[in-house]
């Protein structure tokens, strides 16, 4: 591991902060008061429906808690969440089983 000073680390966090900011600002200060184009709106309706798979398809394929190798448990949790989403479209009906098949199956497999 490489060894960060103090100040270092606060640099990075202020620098991340800024750059957060400046990503804000550009769409909201400069493009706030603007008719977005169709094609930009189509596209952004489907940020939030990306965000989740992008955040726990790592932790499946990847878990760390098995060593990053892909358990039963967790691809099964995920192939059950993908299907209830699908049909229900309902995202908290595909979590809530989406955990009790996770919970279940480690119950199971240990």
């Amino acid at each position: 591991m490489i060894a960060m000073s103090d100040w270092l680390i606060w640099v990075i966090i202020a620098a991340l902060g800024v750059g957060t900011y400046l990503i804000r600002f550009s769409f909201l200060g400069l493009l706030g008061d603007r008719e977005l184009p169709e094609w930009v709106l189509r596209h952004l309706r489907y940020t939030a429906v990306t965000i989740l798979p992008a955040l726990i398809t790592p932790l499946v394929l990847w878990p760390q808690a098995t060593g990053g190798q892909p358990d039963p448990a967790r691809l099964a949790a995920a192939a059950s969440a993908l299907v209830v989403g699908y049909l229900t479209k309902a995202p908290v009906a595909a979590i809530a089983v989406g955990l009790v098949v996770l919970y279940a199956g480690l119950a199971l497999v240990g």
